[in-house]
């Protein structure tokens, strides 16, 4: 059931994918009854905070404890979406509180949200209109640092650099 969109690879520190376990990534939510199954195990603390999570590239929700690296989650592949994720109990359900493409790992572009709420919508959670929190990552063209844009403020925080206006973290998307 593969989803379309853009993917995205791992862009962050080489030493943290290199750490990533076969096997150990987040917890597939295919399904309303994986979610329920997997939020029944944790603590009210784990629910205080968002969780880490990924979209893979079949379009499949993983969600793991926040700290979490998004690379682990998704055991060092591509994705369509990453990001931090929390959780509300409702009389009719569970709910997405709160969603974000947090994750400087993979630096997804804000139009990543398609994929999220295809996802979100598989596992059977309500959701939001889009992200709660809209994180814009760029790469200056000059020094190729990663930087977050703040305030539509289009300039590299490392040389001072111009940053396009559209998403180039990944030279080889």
């Amino acid at each position: 059931m593969g989803v379309r969109g853009r993917s995205y690879r791992y862009v962050g520190p080489a030493e943290l994918k290199a750490a990533v376990l076969p096997g150990g990534g987040g917890c597939r939510i295919r399904s309303a009854a994986d979610f329920d199954g997997w939020i029944a195990g944790r603590s009210a603390a784990e629910l205080a905070e968002p969780f880490t999570f990924v979209v893979d590239t079949d379009g499949v929700l993983r969600l793991a404890p926040r700290r979490s690296e998004h690379v682990a989650c998704a055991e060092g592949d591509m994705v369509l979406g990453a990001g931090e994720i929390g959780f509300r109990r409702e009389a009719e359900g569970w709910t997405v509180d709160e969603v974000s493409n947090q994750s400087t790992g993979y630096c997804p572009d804000v139009t990543s949200w398609s994929a999220v709420a295809q996802a979100l919508h598989r596992a059977g959670l309500r959701r939001l209109s889009g992200f709660t929190h809209e994180v814009v990552f760029r790469r200056c063209p000059d020094c190729q640092e990663h930087n977050i844009v703040r305030e539509d403020d289009f300039v590299c925080v490392f040389c001072d650099g111009e940053l396009p206006v559209a998403w180039n973290v990944d030279p080889t998307a």
